[in-house]
């Protein structure tokens, strides 16, 4: 099997799950380019791996030369939020497909450029949502496609982490500008879309508040709520912060008309009507890395690598990845509005 060619830029905190994951995967991938703002990142993430090549050279010009004198395969973008439209456009202007980590942009708008261009160029292009490869989310996608779980009757989520003032030294994060938001677009954003997987139905309408009550030195919110209504009725009460003690847990639940689902991080309890119970533990757990980050992303980053193989559609689809984000910025626009927002 000849293997892909990968390149990646951005080499901070998540990057490691990435190195990981290629190591895992060396049979069927050759890193060939690491791309950093700081070439002391790119050289470090690239010495792992003979034969890798690093480069500081960031810009629009710099960097789509680099796509055309290495020509990767497949590029992976692993960078703040505001700069994920533009290196995957350089990428698609250079015929590169792009794999991208979360969000897929901040604004609903970018996120149709990058699907455009893609389309324009012929490539493959696909967004990070790890969570949904847990197995027992799989386990209920499965149930509720089969129609043994019934309609869904109601959604909740709710995550409680802690990021001090700390997390946010940096040149990106906490501020509107570049991140996009705070902990709905970065962290509770794969609550959002675990329950449009798992319940198959998208939101109409969202009634959203943010605040940020703790962490003053920041632009963006430290605690969001919203109910969300979903296409059929059923109400999707999301809640998160980033101000608690410790990264508890994420926890998900959907009541079916069958049953119950309770997804603590990536444990998975079903509570069947007729008084059954289904324990599933996540099988996956070798990668690097902070564990509330999720341990599937080897599982989306194989499949990726599969699909592009057999010149298939990338997992997730961006038009998938964009009904998460419009999620997300109608919980903005509900909050700065005071009012319900529509969506669709």
């Amino acid at each position: 099997m000849e293997k892909l060619r990968i390149a990646v830029i951005g080499c901070g905190r998540i990057a490691e799950v990435y190195a990981s994951a290629f190591r895992h995967l060396e049979n069927e991938i050759d890193l060939v380019l690491t791309v950093d703002k700081v070439k002391e990142r790119a050289e470090k993430f690239a010495e792992r791996f003979p034969g890798c090549a690093a480069s500081d050279s960031v810009s629009s010009a710099g960097f789509q030369e680099l796509l055309r004198q290495y020509k990767p395969d497949l590029l992976h973008i692993l960078l703040p939020h505001h700069l994920h439209c533009p290196y995957a456009l350089d990428a698609f202007a250079c015929g590169v497909n792009v794999l991208t980590e979360k969000p897929i942009a901040i604004f609903p708008e970018d996120a149709d450029r990058m699907t455009a261009a893609a389309k324009a160029a012929g490539c493959q292009f696909g967004v990070i949502f790890q969570n949904r490869y847990i197995d027992g989310v799989q386990r209920i996608v499965d149930l509720r496609e089969s129609g043994a779980l019934g309609t869904v009757r109601g959604a909740f989520s709710t995550l409680n982490w802690f990021r001090p003032a700390s997390y946010y030294a940096c040149d990106w994060k906490g501020k509107w500008a570049t991140e996009g938001g705070g902990v709905v677009i970065d962290q509770a954003i794969h609550s959002i879309d675990l329950v449009r997987y798992m319940t198959g139905l998208e939101a109409v309408q969202v009634q959203g508040h943010t605040a940020r009550r703790i962490l003053q030195s920041i632009e963006v919110e430290d605690e969001a709520d919203a109910a969300i209504t979903l296409e059929n009725g059923a109400v999707y009460s999301f809640f998160a912060c980033n101000y608690y003690t410790t990264n508890s847990p994420i926890r998900v639940e959907i009541s079916f008309e069958k049953a119950a689902a309770t997804l603590t991080m990536d444990h998975m309890e079903i509570r069947w009507a007729d008084g059954r119970m289904e324990d599933i533990p996540c099988s996956q757990g070798t990668e690097n890395g902070e564990r509330y980050w999720g341990v599937c992303h080897e599982h989306q980053l194989q499949a990726a690598y599969q699909a592009l193989r057999q010149k298939k559609a990338l997992p997730w689809a961006p038009e998938d990845a964009r009904k998460t984000l419009e999620i997300v910025q109608a919980i903005y626009l509900s909050a700065r509005i005071h009012s319900a927002v529509s969506i669709g």
